[in-house]
């Protein structure tokens, strides 16, 4: 029996609740000690990643690489913990218990606009290349943005997700289709859940990241599917959130080394990480708040407003 999916009745309300519910957790009070002021040892660097993948037969987060890069590149010892979203690492470098984390987009916009993170590399999205789309199956009666109507259901993978739900929502508000006006918004939990829905019948359209395709996440091969349209390029596509009370000798060698290490010359080492970072693109050293405007720009045409945030 497939999974139960729920459509939700309004995209402001699923994306308000989400992403208050990631602020509360970001500003969860601290309660005093080393790590609740970004203690800990100033020669250890603490690093929260996120698992790539729920299936235990895809490929692993390459723990050990990144720690031996960085370990090399700054001097210091490197301990790293898989946490499970994006929320457990802002909240986890917002309170101290770790130094630096990896963000998408929308993400970092949404920890960088508390004031309470700094975003101290970021990668500015390759311009013309789409990070999201729609799709339907081949046999499907819709084969363009046009023939979705107020009834169809489209899956979205997270109502905190960049290529899941913002920049498809503003893909299809593009196209003059707004939520719960020009489509029923669906919110599945991750992409892959998303394709289990339009592949059992559940949705009608699906939106997710460009870059799944070809992969073992994506289930159908090419003629199996199609593309009813594709997002713009994303201002910022990945960056690394530090802890304001990190010593600054600790920052000062992060901010030297994090550059050198996510490169593709060290794609071997990175693993599947290494296909997140943009080739050909020159990061940013400690991005300025402006730097994620367009976020919040972008989220407001998902009704939902980031921007003040505390």
């Amino acid at each position: 029996m497939p999974p139960r999916l729920r459509v939700f009745r309004g995209a402001r309300a699923a994306g308000a609740v989400a992403l208050a519910a990631v602020s509360a957790l970001v500003l969860t009070a601290c309660s005093g000690g080393a790590a609740a002021s970004g203690g800990g040892a100033d020669d250890v660097i603490r690093f929260a990643t996120l698992p790539l993948t729920d299936d235990p037969s895809a490929a692993t987060t390459p723990v050990e690489g990144i720690a031996r890069l960085l370990e090399q590149r700054t001097g210091m010892k490197v301990e790293i913990t898989d946490v499970p979203d994006y929320t457990a690492v802002i909240e986890s470098v917002r309170n101290g218990h770790t130094d630096i984390g990896i963000m998408s987009g929308f993400p970092s916009a949404l920890a960088v606009n508390t004031g309470e993170v700094d975003a101290l590399v970021a990668w500015p999205g390759p311009k013309d290349e789409p990070v999201s789309m729609c799709f339907t199956l081949k046999d499907s009666p819709i084969k363009s943005l046009k023939d979705i109507k107020p009834e169809t259901v489209v899956a979205f993978a997270d109502p905190a997700s960049s290529s899941g739900y913002f920049m498809p929502t503003h893909l299809l508000h593009q196209a003059g289709l707004e939520p719960k006006k020009g489509y029923r918004p669906m919110f599945s939990g991750s992409h892959e859940m998303s394709y289990v829905a339009i592949e059992k019948g559940q949705v009608d359209v699906a939106c997710t990241s460009t870059s799944m395709p070809g992969t073992k996440m994506f289930p159908f091969k090419e003629g199996e599917y199609q593309v009813l349209g594709e997002s713009a390029s994303m201002p910022v596509a990945l960056s690394v959130l530090g802890n304001q009370s990190m010593a600054a000798k600790k920052r000062a060698a992060l901010l030297k080394a994090i550059p050198q290490v996510f490169t593709p010359a060290n794609a071997k080492e990175l693993g599947p990480y290494a296909q997140a970072f943009p080739v050909g693109v020159e990061p940013i050293i400690e991005p300025k708040k402006d730097v994620f405007q367009p976020f919040v720009d972008i989220a407001a045409v998902a009704d939902v407003d980031i921007s003040d945030l505390k």
